[in-house]
């Protein structure tokens, strides 16, 4: 298939335009469009070594380039993040939880969820599905979380989203990215945060994304490559 068909497939299932105004989406460069692409790698980031891709392969990345890469490199960012049944549902999804609305409702950005589990059941569930995570002001084990606000990435680093959720009178805001004062913000505010990791949290969306590609019938890869590791005693 050439590379302007699969290009004209995913605007038409998640829209470029639907991207925050100060968002770099879309082609990475002026790749030739006519070219032939006979298999994709859904990347959370590209590296250098990742720009070595043998002919007629497109990459496709969550996050922008901090270089422009020889090999077609197609980026598909807050766009998905804002879009209905993308990143944020596939956060949702991951953790078995209902999705009911949107959370910012200015950017579409974030989903409000509900919940019948208590805390002891919901820490096993993401447990199974993250292995380990990082908690501000922890309820008590059979402590009913009801409402759940879920940001796909970066929600933790913005006080007005702790802010939000605690207006909305949720239960728990679970994100990546928390810092020193968003952790002391929601103690302040009787607020349980839970941090899942940046990357973490938003790598079921690529799972989700190739989905959508495997429509195509084109081979297919998602590769998951973490950028931080931390080795016992030495972190």
């Amino acid at each position: 298939m050439k590379l302007e068909e699969i290009i004209k497939f995913l605007n038409d299932k998640i829209p470029q335009n639907l991207a925050l105004s100060n968002d770099k989406v879309g082609l990475m460069d002026d790749y030739d469009l006519t070219q032939e692409i006979d298999s994709i790698k859904i990347l959370m980031d590209i590296y250098p070594e990742d720009d070595n891709s043998s002919k007629n392969t497109l990459i496709i990345t969550h996050h922008p380039p901090l270089f422009i890469p020889k090999t077609p490199t197609f980026t598909i960012h807050s766009n998905w993040d804002i879009i209905e049944g993308g990143a944020n549902e596939a956060l949702a999804d991951s953790l078995k939880l209902k999705v009911i609305e949107s959370f910012d409702k200015s950017t579409n950005i974030g989903r409000i969820c509900e919940s019948n589990l208590t805390y002891d059941e919901l820490k096993n569930v993401i447990l199974t599905e993250f292995n380990e995570y990082y908690i501000v002001n922890k309820p008590e084990k059979d402590k009913l979380i009801e409402k759940i606000a879920v940001v796909s990435g970066f929600g933790l680093k913005n006080p007005d989203y702790i802010k939000l959720a605690k207006k909305y009178d949720l239960d728990m805001l679970i994100s990546g990215d928390l810092t020193q004062e968003t952790a002391i913000l929601a103690v302040n505010l009787d607020l349980t945060l839970v941090d899942l990791g940046h990357h973490n949290s938003e790598v079921p969306g690529l799972y989700y994304l190739k989905k959508i590609i495997d429509e195509l019938d084109i081979n297919c890869e998602v590769i998951n490559r973490i950028p931080m590791e931390c080795e016992k005693n030495e972190c």
